[in-house]
């Protein structure tokens, strides 16, 4: 279960990590909404948020904390689809998202495993 602060955190995780390589797609923007819907905020704030996230110097590029392992893994997978879904994953967004495994108690082993399952085409 997520509480309160998760959900703000996951929401700005997943703002930070979008504007790491200094632009947004409409693909980031949709699992954004996507999210933001699922977390329970309003279409308003969100909106409003991607109308201005590239400018908003009062987002805090740190990494984001959640209560329990689980959410940060929950988050790092939803990240890494986020930042690989322009078929460009930059070294900013990779090293942002490891500060976020770090900080939340999670191994760096973990973090390569994951990153590669979900960068890897599929097989046909």
């Amino acid at each position: 279960m997520l509480t309160t602060i998760d959900k703000s955190n996951y929401l700005k995780g997943l703002l930070i990590l979008a504007r790491k390589d200094d632009r947004l797609v409409e693909q980031e923007k949709k699992i954004i909404r996507e999210a933001a819907r699922r977390l329970g905020f309003s279409k308003d704030f969100y909106e409003d948020t991607l109308r201005n996230l590239m400018n908003n110097r009062y987002l805090a590029d740190g990494p984001v904390i959640f209560s329990t392992p689980e959410i940060a893994k929950l988050f790092i997978s939803e990240g890494i689809e986020l930042a690989a879904i322009d078929n460009e994953l930059c070294e900013k967004e990779i090293i942002w998202l490891k500060s976020v495994a770090e900080e939340n108690g999670l191994t760096e082993e973990w973090f390569d495993e994951t990153l590669t399952l979900i960068t890897l085409p599929p097989v046909n």
